[in-house]
This record gives structure tokens, C-alpha cells and sequence, in this order.
């Protein structure tokens, strides 16, 4: 039995296909495929029913993936260990960040990171869905917000804040809030993966959440900062993708009577799962990168 084959399974396993496989792991499908083949040979079971629409785990398959992953894992670890005693970080790295955060400030914080350590091997996928991180394959994710699955270990990059801004040419035509109740009654520009709860604050009372007149509901921060500044309503954004447009004067803050809740900027990976060295040395690179109070909150 050869380890690339039981490597091979897990990855497709994990992937649910053998292209997304192949594509993770860098290989064609046809590699991919005789590998599977060989190690169901040496087996002398089959792992996968295959089908020309969908591909899923026989019985045989479901009962060898749980110590074959395991397998996988140790051994990587197993071989990052021996070069991390030299002092070396190496092997594969596969981490998911959203779009925007990942465009303006993840990427050219990892640069010089993998220009140190020229043999790590990063896989970066930019995606502002929910990622559930163990069954796709990560080792982590970075995100913005509340951690929402608690199968996950966080650990703080960066604190964020979320800010209320609008265009001049917008507050010069329709006036600048000033409470909660005149916000309410102001055109917004929402974020859908936030649902529609997107706005919210701090008061005496507890939470408070803002629904206003949607004039865009969209599911990327780039867009949103881009309507906000075309004069289309009100956005409640992290500074860390509207500081820029505000240092600029393209957008103005809006100061209300409260704040919108305060969130962080996190790393986080599957619980139970060993953390390599590399992924430590990843998250402090970020967090020297970043800074405390962050650079894109200095304006």
C-alpha cells in the first residue's frame, strides 16, 4: 500500500469529487484516478461508488477513511516536525479568507511570510461563504465577525470595527443622522451573509438592530464600499475596506448616538486537530503585519 494512494482518498473523500480533488491537490484527474484504483487493489475492496453524477463512500471506504485521514495527518506532521528541529517550516498549507480582506491586506501580509519559508506550499482560496473548515480540507480560516462554529479553535489577528458611512453628495441630499431612529429611516447598502440583522449596536439596553431601506443587498464588501461611494445609501463597514475612501474623502463617517458592535479579525482551525508550527508562524506574521491598533484604523 503506498501513502500517496491513501492520501489521494482522503483528499477526494474529503473533496467529494475527483476534479476538486485533483485541483487541491494538484494533480490531473487521471493520476488521481489510478492512484484510487492501486490502493483498492491492494486493498482488495472498493472504496467509492461512482457514479457519472455524484461519487460517495462504500462501506468498506466509510470505515478505512477515519484512520486513513488520521494517517495522512500524523505523517505530515510526522515529516514538518523532523523539519521544523532543523529549523525549517515546510509541506502544505491550506487556509480560506474572504474576497476583500484577503485582496487588500491578508495577501501582502503573506508575501514576505512565504518568502522566508520558500517551502511552505499555500494554498490561499478567497471565499466569503461559511467555510466549514474540517470537511473541506483547511487547516484554517480567516474571518471577520463571530465565530459561528464552535468546532473551531480562534485566535485573534487584529480587532476590527465596523463604521456608518455615506458619500458627501448622499448626506448633502438627504441630511446626516444623528440617532437610531433618524438612521432608520436612511436608504442602506447591506451585506446578505450577514442577513438582515447586518446592522447592529451597542445601547444601555443590549443589542440593537437597524433595518432600513435597502437600496442594494449584495455579498461582497468591495461592491458595497463602491455603491456607498456612488451616492447610494448608507453602509455599515469595517474599517478595514472603507479607510482608504475615508482618508481620501470619498466617503464620510457617520457618528450616531452608539456603536455598532465590536468584532475581531481571527485565524481559526478544526478543534482536536495537532496545529503545525507553520500555521503558528503564520498567525504571528499576520499579527506583526496587522498591528495593535491595526493600520487601516489610523485615519
Amino acid at each position: 500500500m503506498k501513502l500517496d494512494g491513501v492520501a489521494t482518498f482522503v483528499a477526494v473523500a474529503e473533496a467529494g469529487s475527483i476534479s476538486e480533488a485533483a485541483r487541491r491537490l494538484s494533480l490531473s484527474k487521471s493520476v488521481v484516478s489510478e492512484r484510487l484504483a492501486e490502493l483498492e487493489r491492494s486493498l482488495g475492496a472498493s472504496l467509492l461508488h461512482r457514479t457519472t453524477r455524484k461519487l460517495s463512500l462504500t462501506e468498506d471506504g466509510a470505515a478505512f477513511l477515519e484512520r486513513a485521514a488520521r494517517i495522512t495527518r500524523d505523517v505530515e506532521a510526522a515529516m514538518a516536525d523532523l523539519a521544523e528541529r532543523r529549523g525549517e517550516l515546510v509541506g502544505p498549507l491550506r487556509i480560506s479568507a474572504p474576497v476583500t480582506f484577503g485582496r487588500l491586506h491578508l495577501g501582502p501580509a503573506i508575501y514576505p511570510f512565504l518568502a522566508q519559508y520558500p517551502r511552505i506550499e499555500l494554498t490561499l482560496e478567497l471565499d466569503d461563504r461559511r467555510i466549514e473548515a474540517a470537511a473541506e480540507g483547511f487547516d484554517a480560516v480567516v474571518r471577520h465577525g463571530v465565530i459561528a462554529d464552535n468546532r473551531l479553535v480562534a485566535w485573534p489577528l487584529a480587532t476590527s470595527h465596523r463604521i456608518l458611512v455615506a458619500s458627501p453628495g448622499y448626506l448633502d441630499r438627504h441630511g446626516t443622522p444623528k440617532t437610531l431612529t433618524e438612521l432608520e429611516h436612511h436608504r442602506g447598502i447591506f451585506y446578505t451573509n450577514r442577513g438582515s440583522g447586518d446592522w447592529r449596536f451597542a445601547t444601555e439596553q443590549g443589542t440593537v438592530s437597524v433595518r432600513g431601506e435597502a437600496s442594494l443587498r449584495v455579498n461582497n464588501g468591495d461592491m458595497i464600499r463602491d455603491a456607498a461611494t456612488a451616492g447610494l445609501g448608507i453602509a455599515l463597514m469595517p474599517t478595514f475596506i472603507v479607510g482608504e475612501a475615508v482618508r481620501a474623502g470619498k466617503l464620510r463617517e457617520i457618528r450616531i448616538d452608539v456603536a455598532a458592535l465590536p468584532e475581531v479579525i481571527y485565524m481559526a482551525h478544526p478543534e482536536g486537530r495537532q496545529v503545525s508550527v507553520k500555521l503558528r508562524a503564520l498567525a504571528d506574521c499576520l499579527r506583526k503585519a496587522f498591528g495593535d491598533p491595526p493600520y487601516w484604523e489610523r485615519f
